[in-house]
């Protein structure tokens, strides 16, 4: 499917996992809506590279997705700079750990903010801009939504609640709109962290392809399901190398 042109609002846009799928989606030719909270210097440098290697129109978008109002604030911003949506990808997130035994309501709230009300809101305001074009959403998600990490509860949770939500959508906004996720693997370490549930090389030693991904792997998989799997909706595509098969 042509890609060239079409208009992609892709949350979290500016760092790791997001900056790669921002990237991928300029050598796909796609108009960025990217969006960010807190790390303006490295949207504006990631903006920069992608306009003048791609020579693409890449718009920020600066919003705080916690707040109620946030996401049609947001859709509207979109709506007004480029009149039309093809894609949303929700790839905002929070990870950081919660012991259960010192488990707050805020450390639920925060999560669920990002995870699952943020998408939802996202979606049903980009839902009139996306159905005009037979566009598609992808939610980021994690294989820890299937299989949950001690120590982070709200973090898994949320994450399958996630997954739980791109199955929901598929079925409220068909048949204009497809509506699918991808859940990564090992694909960047979390920065400053060792791993919660082992040592690196462990955790390379219990995936089948017995090595590390790369964040363009995730990118491919997420421009695969925007433009090029027309009869695919209500999915979860599994980027892990073969973890979640140990």
């Amino acid at each position: 499917m042509q890609a060239s042109g079409k208009v992609v609002l892709l949350t979290g846009g500016a760092r790791r996992v997001g900056a790669a799928i921002a990237r991928e989606l300029a050598v796909q030719g796609c108009q960025l809506a990217l969006h960010y909270r807190r790390s303006r210097p490295e949207a504006e440098a990631l903006a920069s590279a992608l306009r003048q290697e791609f020579s693409t129109t890449v718009e920020l978008f600066c919003a705080d997705l916690s707040e109620a109002n946030a996401p049609d604030r947001l859709l509207q911003q979109v709506h007004d700079r480029f009149g039309r949506l093809d894609g949303l990808v929700n790839n905002a997130s929070l990870y950081r750990p919660a012991p259960f035994s010192e488990l707050r309501l805020e450390d639920w709230q925060e999560m669920e903010a990002i995870h699952i009300r943020a998408p939802l809101f996202l979606s049903r305001a980009a839902w009139p801009l996306l159905r005009a074009q037979a566009g598609a959403i992808v939610n980021i998600g994690d294989v820890h939504g299937e299989i949950p990490l001690r120590g982070y509860l709200p973090y898994s949770v949320s994450k399958a609640g996630l997954l739980a939500l791109t199955r929901a959508l598929a079925k409220e906004l068909g048949p204009e709109v497809r509506v699918n996720s991808v859940s990564p693997g090992v694909v960047l370490w979390a920065e400053g962290k060792d791993p919660p549930d082992g040592d690196r090389a462990g955790l390379l030693a219990r995936t089948a392809l017995k090595r590390e991904g790369e964040p363009a792997d995730i990118a491919r998989a997420v421009a695969w399901l925007l433009f090029d799997a027309p009869y695919v909706t209500g999915q979860n595509i599994v980027v892990d190398g073969g973890r979640m098969l140990y």
